[in-house]
């Protein structure tokens, strides 16, 4: 019983960690594509952002989980 109520925190930590890279991902797109001309500074954390984003998604796919699924 405690382990499953650990895993189910863990995956809501999990799903809001993954809303959040999105966000900031976008975010920072956003940013890009307004600028004439970004920096180098920019578009690092722009693929740091979007890497960590995908890893992020690759674990909860791992794992099996889903936004639909906590969002009840």
């Amino acid at each position: 019983m405690r382990k499953t109520r650990k895993n189910k925190e863990t995956d809501q930590q999990l799903l809001d960690a993954i809303i959040a890279l999105e966000h900031e991902w976008k975010q920072i797109q956003a940013i890009v594509d307004k600028s004439i001309e970004p920096t180098e500074d920019v578009f690092f954390r722009q693929n740091l952002a979007r890497e960590n984003y995908l890893f992020l998604l690759r674990e909860a796919k791992r794992r099996h989980i889903g936004i639909i699924r906590y969002t009840r």
